[in-house]
């Protein structure tokens, strides 16, 4: 077996083959995979061109549940849960106008602090240079912030704030 075959294959073996490292060759462990800090999937969201029609619609015909409805600003946003599903839907950014665009997927984070440090240790594409907050989201608010994929698609890490 080649000697960096087989230091991969010790690596695995020590450390567990759902470890993530950035850099095999040199054995240095640098940053471990984002799933690391997350729970779960937290959300969708979508922006609605009318968000009491987006609403009704999701509640009286889908039969989701109004599990939250707050105000960001001048503009309102609900989020609306059905099972383990839970959408994010606002007013105030146009709605994409293309057949199943979704603006973000949201995980759910106990530390966005680790999160955070370990997605530049990653060397992810940020959409935000700091952590963000909005203190009228649920109790006591959220904090977060979002990266881009590798298609352009904004992925979001998101603390509800207990």
């Amino acid at each position: 077996m080649h000697s960096r075959h087989r230091r991969i294959a010790h690596i695995l073996i020590t450390k567990g083959e759902n470890q993530s490292y950035s850099s095999l060759s040199g054995g240095n462990f640098m940053a471990k995979a984002m799933s690391e800090f997350t729970t779960d999937l937290q959300h969708s969201g979508m922006p609605a061109k009318d968000l009491d029609e987006t609403i009704e619609f999701y509640t009286k015909k889908l039969g989701f549940e109004l599990a939250g409805l707050f105000h960001n600003g001048e503009n309102r946003c609900a989020f609306l849960r059905y099972g383990h599903l839970t959408i994010e839907t606002w007013e105030g950014d146009p709605a994409p106008l293309t057949t199943g665009a979704i603006n973000h997927w949201a995980f759910d984070t106990p530390d966005i602090e680790a999160a955070f440090e370990n997605a530049k240790e990653l060397g992810l594409n940020f959409k935000d240079n700091e952590i963000q907050h909005i203190d009228s989201f649920w109790e006591h608010g959220i904090r977060y912030f979002n990266v881009y994929g590798p298609n352009g698609e904004t992925i979001e890490f998101c603390q509800i704030v207990k």
